[in-house]
């Protein structure tokens, strides 16, 4: 085994037992509130569901890309892979969604009386179960794709076009058919994307315009900045932080998927063989 696959399998499991320990005490302490009777916030309840979307991504793809990097490459069955990536796109998609509700259900909540978003506003509490449910069972129904096309690396089907990933394999179409499924798998996370960044933009206004209206009050202490510009800066940083693991999430899949391109050697031992 070479360093270098050493070094990345190092980072996979300090990547993923970290995530995991985190998102492992948080579940922690919600499951003390709700066993101890404490009443919790509906911004809570969206966190929840974001706690159980991290584990189910951390665990479908950390582990595998883990046990992957230290040389070990065909342990999953067919029905294994088709399983976990099934899992892994449902926990991705719903982490993506519950951050856009949880970002949404703010700018709405912080919004004035007197907004557009009033009426809203006034019973939002009561969609914030429906948009939940909504989440998982859109993603639970967009991802069966993966169910289709995904095999494990025991079990090829003889198929020869194939995209590695490792540890799993998935088959490859024409162009016009893989731009379909990719439009289609891609429209529900820009979709969400769109009203998260709308969601910021709207924060950060509010809070300028409260600013604005509160600036007599701030005088007293202007060596301090106000808590209106924190949250703004807490809230652009939030928002760079999220475009740049987008950015670095799309940056390593057009490289896996330029690496899958080029012909290994493992491929050409399987094609003398065949």
């Amino acid at each position: 085994m070479a360093a270098s696959d050493v070094a990345v399998g190092i980072i996979f499991l300090a990547q993923t037992v970290a995530g995991a320990l985190g998102n492992s005490s948080l579940l922690l302490h919600y499951l003390v509130l709700y066993f101890t009777g404490c009443r919790v916030r509906h911004t809570d309840l969206i966190l929840q569901h974001l706690i159980v979307a991290n584990l189910l991504t951390l665990l479908c793809r950390g582990v595998p890309q883990t046990v992957a990097a230290f040389g070990v490459k065909i342990f999953l069955s067919d029905a294994g892979c088709k399983l976990l990536f099934y899992l892994h796109r449902v926990g991705r998609g719903v982490s993506i969604g519950s951050t856009c509700l949880l970002s949404v259900f703010q700018a709405i909540k912080i919004s004035p009386a007197d907004s557009s978003y009033s009426e809203l506003k006034v019973n939002i509490s009561k969609y914030i179960g429906f948009s939940r449910n909504l989440n998982w069972i859109l993603y639970l129904l967009v991802n069966v794709i993966f169910l289709m096309y995904i095999t494990g690396q025991k079990s090829n089907k003889n198929i020869t076009n194939l995209k590695d990933f490792g540890y799993c394999s998935a088959a490859r179409h024409d162009r016009t058919l893989n731009s379909l499924q990719a439009a289609f798998l891609t429209f529900p996370d820009a979709l969400c994307v769109g009203l998260m960044l709308w969601a910021s933009s709207s924060l950060v206004l509010i809070l300028h315009r409260h600013k604005q209206r509160m600036r007599h009050v701030h005088k007293s202490s202007s060596l301090r900045s106000s808590p209106e510009s924190r949250a703004t800066k807490t809230i652009l940083l939030l928002e760079f932080m999220g475009l740049m693991v987008m950015f670095w999430n799309t940056l390593k899949r057009q490289v896996m998927k330029m690496d899958t391109l080029l012909p290994t050697r493992s491929m050409y031992k399987r094609n003398l063989h065949t």
